[in-house]
């Protein structure tokens, strides 16, 4: 089944499906499985050097058909972003998503050469400002969704942003199915977006040790926590997760420090643009020094988990939809089942509107 929306047409997907960036996970082999299905796959470049990336992005475009849109997802406060944006343009990438707000002469940068700009909001006001400074689409994650989140459920956050902006809204948060999909569309969204169901694909890299964990999991052992980086952040409750919150502060603060170290070496970045990174991301979300050095165990414990199986050492970021799903189709075989039953939800609904006016007996 095709289903053509705003965001099909805008990006030149064959599907209204995103994979969504996420770090150490959507590599060139996920991103390129999704965007060969028809869906758009986005490359996660905040664990990534400027090489990586560019490697990364090279190998994306070998993997598929030429043409074949996809995306990067880009750190909008990370101190060498503009470089990162250019390395998009140079390569001729289709779509640049964010995790955080881009600022307006970001945006517009992008946007002059002929990349499509979409961020990623947990908010209405926040969707309203990037779309007043030009985004050409924005992706909604409610509160359902892995890794940061906020506390508004999809349900509650999509209609707000759907009736606020002009402009394409794709839903995250909770989605796995066509059933989803055509529940999103109900509510005004032009696409959904998935992280967990695209990781728990024979696609993804993540080692299976870790896919295990995910699927033996049900929707009670997926939680929310701030032990990590002083943020919401939903995952896997492991005895890690557990043994984090039970930390004192200096505890965290030291093994914080130790891991923005690593994280230093395989970035790429220098000490003055983690301490640039880290004063943006202060004054953006009002945190504490404390909390800015928190932060820093982020990337690592993922590191641990998605790249090196680990799962003592790693933590697991997981949306709440990880208690459903059972099973590890290939991207193709995963998007043609959504697409499948999507097709399927739609009939059904046409069958029941056929009944409810159909004339009286008699």
């Amino acid at each position: 089944m095709t289903i053509r929306t705003a965001f099909t047409e805008l990006v030149g997907v064959e599907h209204p499906v995103v994979q969504t960036g996420m770090g150490w996970v959507a590599g060139p082999r996920l991103v390129s499985g999704a965007a060969g299905a028809g869906a758009l796959g986005i490359l996660a470049s905040a664990t990534m050097t400027l090489d990586q990336l560019r490697a990364a992005v090279r190998e994306v475009k070998a993997r598929t058909p030429e043409g074949t849109p996809f995306g990067v997802n880009l750190r909008a406060d990370a101190g060498d972003a503009v470089e990162r944006a250019q390395l998009i343009i140079d390569e001729g990438v289709r779509v640049a998503s964010f995790a955080l707000a881009p600022s307006k002469e970001l945006i517009g940068r992008l946007k002059d050469a002929g990349v499509v700009v979409i961020p990623s909001i947990g908010a209405r006001r926040h969707a309203e400002k990037v779309a007043a400074w030009g985004a050409d689409a924005v992706i909604v994650q409610g509160g359902e969704g892995g890794g940061h989140t906020g506390d508004v459920a999809t349900t509650v956050l999509l209609p707000q942003v759907v009736d606020a902006v002009d402009i394409p809204v794709i839903a995250a948060g909770g989605f796995s199915d066509g059933r989803g999909l055509v529940a999103a569309l109900s509510y005004g969204a032009a696409g959904i977006a998935m992280g967990t169901r695209f990781l728990l694909t024979s696609d993804s890299t993540v080692p299976d040790a870790v896919k295990a964990e995910y699927l033996k999991a049900t929707v009670k052992d997926v939680t929310v926590t701030t032990a990590v980086d002083g943020l919401p952040h939903r995952m896997l409750r492991t005895e890690l997760v557990d043994s984090l919150e039970r930390a004192g502060r200096t505890r965290a603060l030291v093994r914080a420090v130790r891991h923005a170290a690593g994280f230093r070496k395989l970035s790429g970045l220098s000490w003055s643009q983690m301490v640039r990174d880290g004063l943006a991301m202060k004054h953006g979300k009002d945190l504490s020094w404390s909390q800015v050095l928190l932060a820093a165990n982020t990337p690592m414990l993922l590191k641990a988990s998605m790249v090196e199986g680990r799962t003592d050492l790693g933590v697991m970021a997981s949306g709440q939809v990880a208690g459903v799903i059972d099973d590890l189709p290939s991207c193709a075989e995963l998007v043609s089942r959504v697409m499948a039953e999507a097709q399927q939800a739609i009939e059904a609904l046409e069958a029941l509107h056929s009944l409810r006016t159909l004339p009286p007996p008699g």
